[in-house]
């Protein structure tokens, strides 16, 4: 389909469905969750395990085929901790997109207002041990995204390694060493392949989000003003038969 038919009734409706769904079936998995969440199909966001926690007007996108996965194990040599589970904090203002999974047996954080392109796996063990593969979990620590931070189409972020502010993995990249802030990294392994400039200016998601509730309120009226010649009958024509101009 070429162009998105639905009159502004039916998106509001969908919305609404969405926002129930996060409260009725989101909510109640997570440890906790900030104000004005933003989850497109959340029935394709899977969450397992303790621990799992979202910030403010975070952003996930999930689809059909492509569920974004959370999930928190069991850890025995967590010894600090009475639950011995792993933790995956999401910050406020994140991003995550349609394939992305995280795997924590230790700690993932996502630093405000990062991004997480589809595809993108987080993992903080090895999930069997080298040597015993019929021992679960293996080595783990902890992976930190600090804030800001953009990771590539398919990249691979492994165990142990901080990603530094405003950085930058690029695509397919297999992350397995700590990155600087302020770079751009790329490759298997990844490596910095080149400095942003210290002159320029960075915004962030987090300049964007910052008033959440006025940013959905401008949406909603630009929505509505896109929307007016969207009818009902265009909408199910276009359902049932679409055409070439469709």
């Amino acid at each position: 389909m070429r162009h998105d038919h639905r009159p502004y009734p039916l998106k509001r409706l969908q919305a609404r469905f969405e926002s129930f769904w996060v409260d009725h079936f989101v909510r109640p998995q997570l440890d906790g969750i900030g104000v004005a969440p933003m989850i497109m199909k959340p029935w394709h966001l899977r969450l397992y395990g303790a621990g799992i926690s979202f910030g403010d007007a975070v952003h996930v996108i999930a689809s059909p085929d492509r569920k974004v996965r959370l999930t928190t194990w069991k850890n025995a040599a967590l010894t600090d901790r009475a639950d011995k589970h792993g933790k995956i904090l999401v910050g406020d203002h994140a991003l995550l997109c349609p394939g992305v999974r995280i795997d924590s047996a230790f700690e993932v954080r996502v630093g405000s207002g990062s991004m997480l392109a589809s595809g993108v796996y987080l993992t903080d063990s090895d999930w069997h041990d080298v040597y015993d593969r019929t021992q679960p979990v293996g080595a783990s620590r902890p992976v930190i995204l600090q804030r800001n931070t953009w990771i590539g189409d398919g990249s691979i972020v492994c165990k142990g390694v901080t990603i530094g502010e405003n950085s930058i993995v690029g695509a397919g990249s297999v992350v397995t060493r700590s990155i600087p802030p302020n770079v751009i990294a790329a490759g298997n392994p990844a490596v910095p392949v080149k400095p942003l400039d210290p002159a320029a200016q960075i915004r962030s998601r987090s300049d964007l989000l910052s008033d959440p509730h006025g940013l959905n309120r401008y949406m909603d009226d630009l929505d509505r003003e896109l929307r007016k010649e969207n009818t009902w009958g265009k909408w199910i024509r276009t359902t049932l038969r679409p055409g070439a101009e469709d």
